[in-house]
């Protein structure tokens, strides 16, 4: 399998990663498949998948059909094996992510998954190791939420006469008041976030469930973090740029030209509209709390945190809360963020008697 392809849906070929019996999907097929899963989902999945027949191959074992024991070996490997990038083995999360990716490469050849009753044992065990060491990555990485009073701060090291500033500003508090992921954020065109009487209405493509979501944002009490003056400023701003449709959230360089030409290799690279992409939108957020000297881990998932925080202290339903955010209905991710803004605010210790 080609380990730049983004397709997790295993081919025949003779690289060996399928059998001869297993038949090959068509084009279309896969492409169905593809459109069916999140890009983010397909690539992680990808790179999973490639990794485990590379190292099916240096063992000699199959990697479709797999053999329960097969996963076994595998799992055990990843809890040892340093990471190319880091020098340290496999978190548990990514472990869970790559045995996730061997039954969804089976499901997608049509192949029956291998039963992974056995990895995930030695996965728990692994995971008591590393809380008994009290090693970090006994714990999941959680971006920080990005809450007003960070977000206070992340603007005010901006600067907001120029069109990055603008442009930062308006991504900021646009996606905390959506709780857009960034890869929904930067797909945003003008017409998408038109202006009324009471503030936005943006029509936000929530990918993870595959569905538009009419987020209204009302104005700000404090012009400052107001998502609708920041947006329209923007707008002004690109429309004197002579941008006045296309994407929201475009390419600017330090000399505030909008959309300049990328290459690489000689080759123009890069949305040639000069959309941003999703990894540049993030950077906006890290950009902006690394300049304010926060703490933490921080990222364009901060925003989307941030939103379901704040509304959850502020007692806005949960069911609303989700259906804003574009979270499914009953989401343990969701629910999760819940349980760090109730731990304090809504905490079973308190009235008790201590």
């Amino acid at each position: 399998m080609n380990q730049s392809s983004e397709i997790a849906v295993p081919r025949n070929g003779p690289s060996g990663i399928v059998s001869n019996a297993t038949p090959a999907l068509s084009g279309a097929a896969r492409a169905a498949l593809d459109a069916g899963t999140a890009d983010s989902t397909r690539r992680a999945y990808s790179n999973d998948w490639a990794q485990f027949a590379t190292w099916c191959a240096a063992t000699g074992h199959s990697p479709l059909p797999a053999a329960p024991e097969t996963v076994v070996e595998y799992t055990a490997a990843l809890t040892t094996a340093p990471r190319p990038k880091t020098g340290r083995p496999y978190s548990p999360s990514s472990i869970e992510r790559a045995i996730a990716a061997i039954r969804t490469a089976h499901s997608a050849a049509n192949v029956t998954p291998p039963s992974t009753k056995g990895a995930r044992i030695v996965l728990r065990g692994y995971r008591d190791q590393l809380a008994r060491a009290k090693d970090p990555a006994a714990k999941p990485r959680k971006a920080q939420p990005a809450v007003p009073t960070v977000l206070r701060t992340m603007l005010a090291t901006l600067d907001r006469t120029t069109l990055i500033g603008k442009r930062d500003a308006s991504l900021l508090l646009l996606g905390y008041a959506t709780a857009a992921r960034v890869s929904e954020l930067v797909a945003l065109d003008l017409a998408d976030v038109p202006e009324t009487e009471q503030g936005i209405e943006a029509s936000v493509y929530r990918r993870k469930i595959k569905a538009y979501t009419d987020a209204a944002v009302p104005y700000g009490s404090n012009p400052t973090t107001c998502p609708v003056r920041a947006v329209r400023a923007l707008r002004e701003a690109l429309a004197e740029e002579g941008r006045v449709d296309g994407p929201l959230f475009v390419r600017i360089d330090r000399h505030g030209r909008v959309a300049p030409p990328m290459y690489r290799r000689g080759k123009v690279i890069g949305d040639p509209e000069g959309r941003l992409t999703a990894q540049a939108a993030a950077q906006v957020v890290e950009r902006a709390a690394a300049a304010a000297g926060l703490e933490g881990d921080w990222s364009g998932h901060s925003l989307r945190r941030g939103f379901a925080t704040a509304a959850r202290k502020a007692g806005h339903d949960l069911i609303r809360i989700g259906r804003h955010g574009g979270w499914a209905d009953g989401s343990k991710a969701l629910l999760g963020y819940f349980e760090d803004a109730d731990k304090w605010e809504d905490n079973p210790v308190a009235g008790t008697g201590l």
